[in-house]
């Protein structure tokens, strides 16, 4: 099995958040590799990783990073893979790292997700991959409707909440 994302991570202190977007792939089941690469401690690495990762068929790159966050900024100007950033909250609530991704150079974009949004960057990834391949994009489609089914059942639990003056 080949994988189509890359999730990368500079440390597996990282891992607890990165965690989102593995469990969100599992369930979709959509191929992806882990590994952990550090723009500052293994620069060599993450240069040969960035420039060869479209050679292995990865689609896509998620990289999360906290403080610093210049892991997904190295990646995206080295690789023509669209990258999603990951801020982690390392330090200054993560908004150090946020800034970081999101104040990008013209020319090497980052889409940025939320502060520890992993998920969200996995399933942003996945509507990359569904752009031209149906099967991907009904996961997407079923996805999104099983969000909305989740709302209906909470409003229907809300339901038979009982206060003396709730008047629905």
């Amino acid at each position: 099995m080949q994988p189509l994302v890359s999730i990368i991570m500079g440390s597996t202190s990282d891992l607890p958040v990165m965690e989102a977007a593995c469990k969100f792939f599992d369930s979709q089941e959509i191929p992806f590799e882990m590994v952990a690469l550090s723009a500052h401690r293994t620069p060599d690495e993450v240069t040969d990783y960035a420039k060869n990762a479209h050679h292995r068929g990865i689609k896509v790159i998620i990289a999360g990073a906290g403080m610093a966050a210049h892991l997904p900024g190295v990646i995206a100007a080295m690789t023509p893979l669209p990258v999603i950033g990951v801020p982690i909250k390392a330090s200054l609530e993560g908004v150090d790292a946020a800034l970081a991704m999101l104040q990008m150079p013209p020319g090497i974009p980052v889409a940025t997700v939320a502060i520890n949004g992993a998920q969200n960057a996995a399933i942003l990834a996945l509507q990359m991959l569904s752009v031209n391949n149906p099967e991907m994009l009904e996961k997407v489609v079923t996805f999104k409707q099983n969000l909305k089914q989740k709302i209906v059942k909470a409003n229907a639990d809300l339901a038979q909440v009982r206060y003396s003056y709730k008047t629905n």
